[in-house]
């Protein structure tokens, strides 16, 4: 018996090593099932693996059984022959050009030839260019002929004009802003001496901010001013009035020349002691 091959999976070996034992936690179901969940997965898995040798064979069959795609259609076109061309329909040859008032003697070209080549046409003389002008071709001259000259062809193109450019430009537009000689500091240097606080707006209190707008010409001068915004009591005439008699200014550059720029500019109002 202590020879023989032990079974471990043998029912009966089980019902001993599991006598007095809890038999539905699992262990004793698995042990028992074993032979049959071995079975199971080898049948399983070869079925797999059939499958997958088997799949190339599969796909081929299955393509021979489903129809074949239309075959692409090649159509020649054949191109119609061009029409024949009709004399009758051709132009005329341009007519042969008049004859020069001057005789014309010709004047080959100079062409560099190895010296077996050279031909024995020699250039005209000095005395035959002083009575003949040099062409292509040796023609006699017809001393009745008018001198035609050839008009150009198309028009040449004109000399452009040069256009002064006078538009305003906008003041985020110019590539160097025009300001005040002394700068922003100048210009407020240059307000706090000359601008003067009205008598109606001291007496009635007003205070404020002005906006006004100019146009800063080539020149630097002011010009075109207006009040945008104004506060009354005087102060919109008496900023008209400061601006007006300001210095001149820097003006503005565009592509290296002074231009006209639209400018705003507040002008503050304010007594002392507020």
């Amino acid at each position: 018996m202590l020879g023989s091959k032990i079974d471990l999976f043998n029912t009966q070996w089980l019902d001993v090593v599991f006598a007095g034992r809890n038999k539905s936690y699992g262990a004793y179901e698995l042990r028992r099932d074993n032979s049959k969940t071995t079975s199971r997965a080898v049948i399983i898995g070869s079925i797999i693996f059939i499958i997958l040798v088997s799949m190339p064979l599969i796909i081929r069959y299955i393509s021979g059984i489903l129809p074949e795609e239309e075959k692409e259609k090649i159509t020649e076109v054949v191109l119609q022959p061009p029409p024949p061309i009709n004399k009758e329909e051709l132009p005329p040859p341009p007519p042969e050009p008049p004859k020069p008032k001057i005789d014309q003697i010709k004047f080959p070209p100079p062409v560099v030839v190895p010296a077996e080549e050279v031909r024995d046409e020699e250039p005209p003389t000095v005395e035959e260019l002083k009575e003949a002008d040099p062409g292509q071709k040796t023609i006699e001259g017809n001393p009745d002929a008018e001198i035609v000259i050839d008009e150009p062809v198309g028009e040449a193109p004109k000399q452009a004009e040069v256009v002064e450019d006078n538009s305003i430009k906008d003041f985020a537009s110019v590539e160097v802003l025009p300001e005040f000689a002394g700068g922003m500091a100048g210009w407020g240097k240059y307000l706090q001496k000359n601008l003067k606080y009205p008598p109606m707006a001291r007496e009635n209190n007003i205070t404020g901010r002005v906006i006004m707008s100019f146009v800063v010409e080539k020149n630097g001068n002011l010009t075109d001013i207006k009040v945008l915004r104004g506060i009354g009591g005087g102060c919109d005439e008496e900023a008209i009035r400061v601006l007006k008699a300001a210095p001149a200014w820097k003006p503005g550059i565009q592509n290296g020349r002074p231009v006209r720029v639209a400018y705003t500019m507040p002008i503050f109002f304010q007594l002392s002691g507020q």
